[in-house]
Order: structure tokens, then sequence, then C-alpha cells
């Protein structure tokens, strides 16, 4: 492969490190962009901490996102289980009086039965048994979650290996688990949002940061793909995927 000097530095550029669960230096520089969903999870989440009492926010990252939605009720809880966020997000949330708790276990929260009047889960595993234990009756669960083909796409165009490990993760079985654990829905929806990148430094920036993508990526085994997208971006003026997103609103019933 011919060496080329962009492509260099965009590589060297995409391994800059990266913190907490922050794109900002990807997404906010317009180096990638996603289509606009139907639903807002924000605006949905916000509405709802406004008249909560009590209330968790599951899988809170580093609290980037969970910190602008103040004010919040006077009981909140945040939960993390990957260990170079807790503190990044005890730092952000704790001054704000967000109690961050470190989990290891989705099946086992440690939080008394009937704890919360709303859990907030964006993009994060849980139990809906366990969710279902913590939450009080007609408390509401509100999570979007990142469903089982996402951005596969990228492993095609790598010729990486596809992780079908949660390939029928979809609203449906979502639903249906749901429902099976003592929760009406009273909204869901499913969408296939484009991802867009505009420089391959982009495309290794965010598989650095979401290694379960392809849980092997290495610049050496895989940088005769990446020079192919890359001359693709050069062409085309981008490089896009398809994403897998679903929502679901849930009354404890």
């Amino acid at each position: 492969m011919k060496k080329d000097l962009q492509f260099l530095r965009l590589i060297q550029d995409g391994s800059k490190p990266f913190s907490g669960w922050d794109f900002s230096y990807i997404t906010d520089t317009d180096r990638v962009r996603s289509d606009v969903l139907s639903w807002s999870y924000g605006s949905l989440a916000k509405h709802l901490i406004d008249s909560a009492s009590s209330m968790l926010d599951m899988g809170t990252g580093g609290g980037e996102f969970l910190s602008m939605l103040r004010p919040f009720p006077k009981s909140i809880f945040a939960t993390e289980g990957y260990k170079p966020n807790i503190e990044i997000a005890k730092k952000r949330l704790e001054p704000l009086g967000v109690r961050v708790v470190a989990i290891e276990d989705d099946q086992n929260l440690p939080f008394d039965d009937h704890q919360f009047g709303l859990i907030l889960n964006k993009h994060e595993s849980y139990s809906p048994k366990e969710v279902r234990r913590v939450i009080n009756k007609n408390g509401v669960f509100l999570t979007q979650q990142v469903g089982g083909t996402d951005c596969w796409g990228i492993n095609e165009a790598l010729e990486a290996p596809l992780n079908r490990e949660f390939e029928n993760w979809n609203v449906t079985v979502a639903r249906q688990e749901l429902e099976q654990s003592g929760f009406e829905v009273v909204y869901s929806k499913e969408e296939y949002p484009i991802q867009r990148f505009y420089d391959i430094g982009a495309l290794v920036y965010y598989l650095k940061a979401i290694p379960w993508q392809i849980p092997d990526f290495e610049m050496e085994k895989y940088e005769k793909k990446l020079f192919e997208i890359h001359q693709s971006i050069q062409s085309n003026g981008f490089f896009d995927v398809k994403q897998h997103r679903f929502i679901l609103k849930a009354k404890a019933i």
C-alpha cells in the first residue's frame, strides 16, 4: 500500500485519548454526523425529571448528558459499570447532588425495593426484572437502546467479524421483556438513522472509543481496508453506515 501523508496524519489524529462518554472531539467539529431521530430522548427525559421526586440514571458514562438535565429531584442516583468513567462521573455529578454508584452486575442493583419513581437508561444494558424491583408502582422507565445491528456497515467495510451476540436485540424483544416483567409499555419506536464519517481519523477515533464494535481492532490489522475507506471518502466526501436505535417508555404496574 502506497503511504499517503494525509491518511497517516488522520490515523494518528484518530488515536487521541478518549474519556468519559464525550464524542465532542469528532461531533462538535462536524467530522461525524448522524441523521435526526423522530424522537428526542433528552426532551422526554427532561419532562419526566421535572415531575419526579426520586430518580436513577443507569449507565451515566462520565455524567456529561445527565448534568445538562438539571434541576434534579432531591433524591437522585446514577450508576456506572465502566471503571474509567466512575471517577469522571463522580467529579462531574456529585457537586450537583447526584450519588454515583459503581456496579458490576445488572441483575443485582444496590438499591432498595421500589426506591425510584423514575429510571432513565440511555444506551445501557439492564435487567427488566431488576429495574421493576427498584421502581415504584406507576413509576416510569425510559430507555433508548442501541440495536443489535448497529453500524454493521463498518464491520463489513473492514471485513471484520460481525458481533452477532446481540443481533436480535430490537424494540419488539425489549418490549416483550418489559411486559413480562411487570411493565406497561406506553410508547415505543425504532429507527435506522445514517451515521456519516467525513474523514478516516474520525472513524478510527470512534472505533477506539467503542471497542465492542470490532473487539480486535488494531491499526496494523485493518490498515489496508481503512486506506480503502479513506480513498472512498476522498472521492465521495463521506462514509455512511446505518445505526440502529429504539426507545421505550414503560410504566410499572
